[in-house]
């Protein structure tokens, strides 16, 4: 296959569709957008919304299916998947909050809510998967701007939940219904493999810059329209500009491809042979003697039968190889991963630093009640743009010091946890003035350890299951729900309401308790942090020698 230009525009096509994917795959991020209106319409104590949000968590980061189907399927197919599941479950779940069907069973609403938040597993999967084996040299930087989006979504959403929907909880979970799938749909041609250069191009670096400063820009306009939402009475004409503006910087990586289109590079980039669904080759358990001239050839070892193969042993026609386990930094088959103890260790350092976050976003909005902010949805932005800032930040600062002094990404990961134990500290303060401080915090550091495990991962585990593996990692995030916001901060809350006598708990009491408990766990986190960063720095010191990344020699990328 003849090499591709260095101004290769598929790649570039399928960054700037994912940046939308991205964001339609952040809705779960949006449920404190409508909670209140499920709770209000259904009826439901805090403990039972809490459970609702472990449904919203689980479907977000169940990626099991989509992990495996990501190595047997394009990735269109893995989009439709998300495109059904977003509009049967949110169609269930406007159903009940805009009273179209009345009573509608608990139950059943939590496993809507399942689905439907599952749909983000199934898009980001299909997105994120194709752009990391699109772009392999530069997995950290890809990483973080495709997170980024992700995390900014629910700023997105919050904007237009405020200046075009009115604040109607019903509505936003119509454009989940029917906008989510209208834009993917659209866009699920542009989503492809492509072949990855074997060699780095000088002039992505710029294009990653632009594409991460457009990013910034963004979220920067996002926050900015927000705080004036709160001190203006904003016209309609003035509220439409605003999403305009919002619209077109959404769109702004589609200029890398034009400038290719109308300004193509004469340099070219080798690229290895083949669609990047194939970046690993793995040891043949059978190879062909070379004593023998004649000896049976290997593709027709696929059509013999295992006693053929065997008696072809016996003859010498073949000899058996045995199969070498990969070394970290190699490609990892599910199965060979899970043994690992460093697999485990980077699992319970997600487990217990994203788990703890989770529990404090699912529940922001009932925390800024009950310290008596009314409007929570600048609370939510702000998260959202914190929250950006550490997906984005996460991928770019761990890329420079993993090249400049091969030092693990998780380094970061022990550095954000120790500042999330002094967040929720601060918040269990619940001092005048610091709750805005606490929420910064508290989303740049949810944000960063986003950014920092999935090149991680990839990294250690190679990128041929990397889907699996990944969504496998993200499996910490509900589980952390389910026992932290579900058990705990559910509960925490409903005792304070109880003791209180009222509808709605007020107070730093109900949750204090949770945040105490929530800096125990993000204490022990940061200890197994650091204990990876130690065990795996041999491992970035192989990869990044020469302050670039570079490819195992036996991984057959």
């Amino acid at each position: 296959m003849p090499a591709l230009k260095a101004g290769s525009r598929p790649p570039w096509v399928g960054l700037a569709a994912a940046v939308w994917v991205q964001i339609a795959s952040g809705n779960a991020y949006s449920f404190p957008l409508y909670s209140h209106a499920l709770k209000v319409v259904m009826g439901l104590s805090q403990q039972q919304l809490t459970i609702l949000g472990v449904a919203n968590d689980l479907g977000e980061n169940v990626g099991i299916l989509p992990g495996i189907a990501s190595n047997k399927y394009p990735p269109w197919v893995v989009l439709l998947v998300g495109v059904l599941a977003s509009f049967f479950g949110y169609g269930v779940i406007w159903l009940a909050v805009s009273q179209t069907v009345h009573n509608m069973p608990y139950w059943v609403l939590w496993l809507a809510l399942v689905v439907a938040t599952n749909s983000s597993a199934w898009l980001g999967t299909a997105v994120l998967v194709t752009n990391m084996r699109n772009f392999p040299l530069s997995r950290g930087t890809v990483a973080g701007i495709l997170k980024g989006y992700v995390g900014l979504s629910a700023a997105v959403f919050t904007e237009v939940y405020t200046m075009v929907l009115k604040g109607s909880a019903s509505s936003l979970l119509l454009l989940f219904t029917l906008g989510i799938p209208v834009i993917c749909l659209v866009l699920m041609y542009y989503v492809r493999p492509c072949t990855p250069a074997s060699e780095a191009d000088p002039s992505e670096t710029a294009y990653f810059l632009f594409t991460q400063g457009a990013s910034v820009l963004l979220a920067v306009f996002l926050l900015t329209t927000t705080i004036l939402k709160e001190v203006l009475t904003l016209s309609n004409a003035l509220s439409y500009t605003f999403i305009g503006i919002m619209v077109v910087l959404l769109m702004a990586p589609l200029a890398i491809p034009v400038k290719m289109t109308l300004f193509p590079s004469s340099k070219k980039v080798n690229r290895p042979g083949g669609s990047s669904n194939n970046l690993t080759v793995t040891d043949p358990l059978l190879t062909q003697s070379t004593s023998e001239p004649s000896l049976t050839n290997l593709n027709d070892l696929e059509d013999m039968s295992e006693v053929d193969v065997l008696l072809a042993v016996g003859e010498g026609a073949v000899k058996i190889k045995k199969k070498r386990r990969p070394r970290r930094g190699e490609d990892f088959t599910f199965r060979e991963a899970i043994v690992k103890a460093d697999f485990w260790l980077l699992w319970l350092v997600n487990f217990l630093g994203v788990g703890s976050g989770v529990t404090v976003l699912n529940n922001l909005a009932q925390i800024g009640v009950s310290l008596g902010v009314n409007d929570t949805t600048t609370l939510l932005s702000l998260f959202s743009f914190c929250n950006f800032l550490g997906r984005l930040g996460g991928g770019v600062v761990s890329e420079y010091f993993v090249r400049l002094n091969t030092i693990p990404r998780t380094f970061l990961t022990t550095i954000t946890q120790v500042i999330m134990v002094m967040t929720y500290l601060l918040y269990a303060s619940a001092l005048n003035g610091t709750l805005y401080v606490a929420t910064a915090f508290l989303g740049i550091c949810y944000g960063t350890q986003f950014g920092v495990m999935i090149p991680t991962s990839s990294e250690l585990f190679g990128l041929k299951n990397f889907g699996l593996i990944f969504n496998f990692m993200g499996l910490g995030n509900p589980i952390g729900a389910l026992l932290f916001s579900g058990m705990l901060a559910g509960y925490v809350y409903d005792t304070a309401e109880a003791k209180q006598g009222g509808s709605t708990c007020m107070g730093p009491d109900c949750f204090r308790l949770t945040f105490f408990v929530l800096a125990g766990v993000c204490g022990l986190s940061a200890v197994l942090s650091l204990i990876l960063t130690i065990r795996i720095r041999p491992v970035y010191q192989m990869l990044y020698a020469g302050g670039s990344f570079r490819l195992p020699q036996s991984s057959g990328h």
